[in-house]
């Protein structure tokens, strides 16, 4: 199926590896020029290269934090330079700190602060900047990536959800104020996706992963590839009338109806 979105151009924000690398990728090898937003410059030129030489695409790098206004401010002037204007917004973050605790046990308030400004406040700021760039155009694509902790709250997840929650939230007062300008807004929530290409105490323990195999009717692990075809149909002409909405994609492993 052709997507629909050649020669658009798509911003990743966290995509210097993980996720927002793959979601990159995926983009590009639909024709989409994507431009790459995450601290580390070494990691993102790495990636940019890889990318460009892959999908014959337009990959640009901007090394920058998503917490700071300036860094922000650069990357809207650098597409605006670049590109003329923005198409796809695709807003990455980063994890909640760890180690993950029990609600009770979280009484730091330094731990709040961060979650809420790593995975709210940033996704916040960097909208802020780049929706201007997208109403220009007439049409757009925003899809925030969440968690399915928002839909079947996890334990020693709250700190994500609290926060994944809020941009959910905003992703859906978003959808209702940029209709008018072609744009949709919507959020993908993952869960139980293999985590083999993360290190330390990010990564699941091989007892870990059995008991989430458990968790869903289909007996498995979710592969990045498959969070990054949702998000790629998201961004796609086809998925025109789909907005407001959260897609899950948790391999069934949320009971509700809704």
């Amino acid at each position: 199926m052709d997507l629909g979105i050649k020669d658009k151009v798509a911003l990743v924000t966290a995509s210097s590896g993980g996720m927002g690398r793959n979601i990159a990728h995926a983009l590009a090898a639909e024709g989409a020029h994507v431009v790459l937003f995450a601290r580390s410059a070494d990691k993102l030129e790495a990636a940019a290269a890889e990318i460009a030489a892959t999908h014959g695409v337009r990959a640009l790098a901007v090394a920058g934090d998503m917490l700071v206004p300036a860094d922000v401010l650069r990357l809207a002037q650098t597409i605006q330079s670049e590109f003329g204007g923005l198409d796809i917004l695709v807003l990455n973050t980063g994890r909640a700190p760890n180690p993950l605790r029990a609600t009770l046990q979280e009484t730091e308030e330094a731990r709040w602060q961060e979650a809420y400004r790593n995975q709210l406040w940033s996704v916040i700021q960097v909208a802020n900047q780049m929706l201007p760039l997208m109403t220009e155009r007439g049409w757009g694509r925003i899809v925030a990536i969440t968690s399915a902790s928002v839909k079947q709250p996890m334990p020693h997840h709250s700190l994500s959800t609290v926060f994944r929650s809020g941009v959910t939230a905003y992703v859906r007062h978003l959808a209702n104020e940029v209709g008018a300008h072609g744009i949709t807004a919507n959020c993908v929530a993952p869960a139980l996706i293999d985590t083999s290409h993360r290190v330390g105490a990010a990564a699941y323990t091989p007892e870990q992963m059995q008991a989430r195999k458990k968790m869903t009717p289909l007996g498995r692990m979710g592969q990045q590839a498959e969070v990054c075809g949702v998000v790629a149909f998201l961004a796609s002409s086809q998925a025109g009338f789909v907005t407001g909405s959260t897609v899950a994609v948790e391999g069934g492993m949320v009971g509700s109806l809704f």
